[in-house]
């Protein structure tokens, strides 16, 4: 079962927290996995990917162009950024929220989320957009959007593994005192992947 997920944010969504979860999934079904994190010079707001592959030994950590099956983008332009790494027939589950970077901020340059959204609809039809931070302030937490993105993919059928699998890896690798706010997290995120499974 070789797949290669790569997930991409900026500094302070929880990329990397995302990776640890999909990862400690695979090791408790005995899948071999390599990750490897490329974090932005701004520990906040610089771009963040992380890569994740199983089953897969032979293989660099760091997924090549072309080569990734899912992406998980919690930030539009992020995830537009990185679309070149998909393979022909991936898929992608993307926060529609859009985090201004600072030199847009600054007026030094211009954020294009009418074309960042159409090149994601072009590379990846059927693409599942997610309103994923209002979802994770109705857990209880902004921070939470990561495991919502997750639940989503998840409750969309485009994870690896089952329902019950993603909770038990969540719950190895989340502090006890977020447990409650993450699990509502990706209760929230199977319901809105569900969701667009039916469409």
């Amino acid at each position: 079962m070789k797949r290669s997920i790569i997930i991409v944010g900026v500094g302070g969504q929880g990329t990397l927290l995302a990776s640890k979860i999909l990862s400690t999934a695979a090791m408790e079904r005995g899948l071999f996995v390599r990750t490897s994190e490329t974090i932005g010079m701004a520990q906040r707001g610089g771009s963040v990917s992380s890569h994740v592959r199983m089953d897969a030994k032979e293989l660099s950590p760091v997924i090549p162009e072309g080569r990734a099956d899912l992406l998980l983008g919690f930030e539009l332009s992020e995830a537009a950024r990185i679309l070149g790494k998909l393979a022909p027939e991936a898929k992608a589950v993307v926060n529609a929220e859009k985090i201004v970077p600072t030199n847009v901020a600054l007026k030094k340059g211009v954020y294009l989320e009418d074309e960042y959204l159409e090149l994601l609809k072009k590379r990846v039809p059927g693409a599942m957009l997610v309103e994923g931070t209002p979802l994770a302030l109705k857990a209880g937490n902004a921070r939470s959007l990561n495991v919502v993105m997750i639940g989503a993919a998840s409750g969309a059928g485009l994870l690896p593994f089952t329902e019950d699998e993603m909770r038990a890896a969540l719950r190895k690798s989340v502090r006890e005192k977020t447990l409650a706010v993450n699990e509502k997290a990706f209760d929230l995120g199977i319901e809105e992947g569900l969701r667009w499974r039916e469409k």
